[in-house]
């Protein structure tokens, strides 16, 4: 395969070519807009609609620069491509031309995702995308076929999560530069892993976004979101600058996919729908480029109507959704915690369980008591078990947590884990996991932040109200874990070493046996898996099958502690846990395969 073209064709963004490079800022409450580079200072020219411009001979990748808003204020590009010395230093010129090794990558299809969620600051010690590329190999091993990276759009100081996010088409400086991200991703295609970056459209972090001063159209104050005005896509420069960021991952970087971060916050969506104009630019631009591309959202509202794995990219759809549903039922089943959103699912886990096998969402519009009453979700039973991407722990739902404890120190029972990863893994929704979660880490996965000042004792407070309220589920056993302090960070940092402990080389040993038996006997099948599936529980007795191609995949567990005396009919060939006895063993799993 060609070299996928770069994303050349933008509104935002210095325009770098063989002869010099265009700058643009769209600032249409600007009365002037200067190019600053070293002490030079230079005029730009206003255009229509509230755009400036300046052409510079000679000025290629590497040089540095600033906006100068009306005389007064010097602030970056809110569409650099890198920023060497954080959020409020000067941006670079950068040229995405690169070297490229894996020339015949396009993708893999979407039936063979298997995840690995990863934070890069701390997925290795030096917290650096180069880093990273050093394990790949046993990202591989353990059977996980696509990354996800956490945001690393530019953001304050050294460390963050990555959702304050202000610079979005900048990979984070601490992580290295854009062609340390694209060696990453290179290496990853090489080792056949897709790689897909999360990217938040709903909102910008609370430090080093100047929108406001010089382009405040980019908000509403009609519509408020949890971190304020909310982003109004009814603009069409706004519009624009979403857009050509997804493409801008996809293009320069060659990124599989993206996850969409928290799209119920995106409250002004313009028409058509910002979602779905994306969709179709991204599969537009894939199927030029014979490409396999892949997009994900996170969405609280479980719209239905938005997902369809099988659509094509002219229908505006997403492949699939995170099911938080099935976490949070698994949790529930797991650890006994029915705090906050868990209190949705405290009823009869066994039963919200089933319909997340069955039917995708648990929610599919009944009234949630999380939410005093108020009806949650749409329909999902038509659409097939590839649409939801099931995991029981993420960044998420391990950091929303006063001491981000992992499952595997919450859970009373190493062997219901292990019957929950036994589902999982062999379903037909697409697995995801969270670093280290294959061998069973317990490094935490604090909220941690680099804010100075009164911003970062603001920040502080919030998560503490947060947590006394039970707003997010967390516990607050031992206090609140400070999110300003750098040992808070390094207490995340995964100890790869601790894979050579028994405890945890078994549990790597699990998963990666159930991913070999995921990719020998389900995912050739996945191709077919057009309908839903059928599952419910006799007590903790759970029984699903599924139609996929050419047969019938089986699954029946106990999902106790105590053996169950269940009539267990032989059906098919076991593909896990051989036949299933009329005594299920405690926290027993078996899978079978039925041919048509």
């Amino acid at each position: 395969m060609t070299a996928s073209p770069l994303l050349t064709t933008r509104l935002f963004g210095p325009q770098l070519d063989a002869k010099g490079t265009t700058f643009r800022l769209w600032a249409p409450a600007a009365a002037s807009v200067d190019l600053v580079m070293r002490d030079e200072v230079q005029p730009m020219r206003r255009r229509n609609e509230g755009w400036y411009d300046l052409r510079l001979p000679d000025v290629g990748a590497g040089a540095r620069y600033r906006f100068r808003i009306d005389g007064e204020l010097d602030v970056p590009d809110p569409a650099a491509a890198f920023q060497p010395d954080d959020v409020n230093g000067p941006s670079e010129v950068i040229d995405h031309a690169f070297a490229w090794t894996a020339h015949e990558w396009r993708g893999r299809p979407w039936r063979e995702a298997a995840f690995l969620e990863l934070h890069v600051g701390s997925f290795t010690p030096a917290g650096t995308f180069r880093a990273a590329i050093e394990k790949l190999d046993d990202v591989a091993a353990a059977g996980f076929t696509a990354i996800e990276l956490m945001p690393v759009a530019d953001f304050p100081g050294r460390r963050n999560w990555g959702y304050d996010g202000v610079l979005l088409f900048a990979p984070d400086s601490a992580y290295g530069r854009p062609e340390d991200l694209k060696a990453l991703i290179d290496a990853a295609h090489q080792r056949g892993l897709m790689v897909f970056l999360d990217v938040v459209y709903n909102h910008f972090g609370p430090e080093g976004n100047y929108l406001g001063r010089y382009a405040p159209q980019f908000f509403t104050t009609e519509v408020h979101t949890p971190w304020g005005a909310a982003i109004n896509y009814d603009v069409p420069e706004v519009r624009a600058f979403a857009i050509e960021n997804a493409l801008y991952w996809i293009a320069n970087y060659r990124f599989d996919g993206l996850r969409l971060d928290a799209v119920h916050a995106i409250k002004k969506r313009g028409h058509p729908s910002i979602l779905s104009e994306l969709s179709r630019a991204v599969g537009a631009f894939a199927d030029a480029n014979n490409r396999l591309v892949h997009l994900v959202l996170e969405n609280d509202d479980n719209a239905a109507a938005l997902i369809d794995p099988h659509a094509p990219a002219a229908a505006g759809k997403y492949r699939a959704q995170w099911n938080d549903d099935y976490h949070h039922a698994w949790h529930v089943l797991l650890t006994g915690e029915t705090r906050s959103y868990y209190r949705d699912y405290a009823d009869d886990p066994f039963r919200h369980i089933a319909r997340t096998l069955a039917s995708g969402f648990a929610y599919q519009g009944e009234s949630s008591p999380h939410r005093e009453g108020a009806a949650r979700g749409e329909p999902s039973a038509h659409l097939p078990p590839t649409a939801f991407v099931s995991f029981l722990q993420n960044h998420d739902q391990i950091g929303n947590r006063a001491r981000g404890e992992r499952i595997d120190q919450l859970a009373t029972d190493e062997r219901a884990i292990e019957a929950a990863l036994a589902v999982m893994l062999l379903a037909p929704m697409p697995p995801l996991m969270f670093m280290g979660e294959e061998w069973g880490a317990e490094e935490p996965f604090p909220f941690f932040c680099d804010f100075a000042g009164d911003l970062g004792a603001a920040v502080r407070k919030g998560r503490q109200n947060e947590y006394k309220a039970g707003h997010l589920g967390g516990s607050i056993t031992g206090g609140m874990l400070d999110p300003l302090a750098e040992e808070t960070f390094r207490s995340a940092v995964l100890d790869w070493s601790a894979r050579e402990q028994p405890r945890h080389r078994r549990r790597l040993d699990l998963v990666t046996r159930l991913f070999q038996a995921r990719r020998e006997h389900v995912v050739p099948k996945l191709g077919g898996a057009l309908s839903p599936g059928k599952a419910h529980c006799d007590g903790a007795v759970l029984s699903a099958h599924w139609q996929l191609g050419g047969g019938r995949l089986a699954l029946l567990a106990n999902l106790s502690s105590a053996p169950v005396r269940h009539k267990a009919e032989p059906e098919g060939q076991p593909i896990w846990g051989g036949l299933a006895p009329d005594d299920l063993p405690p926290w027993s799993v078996f899978w079978s395969w039925t041919e048509a």
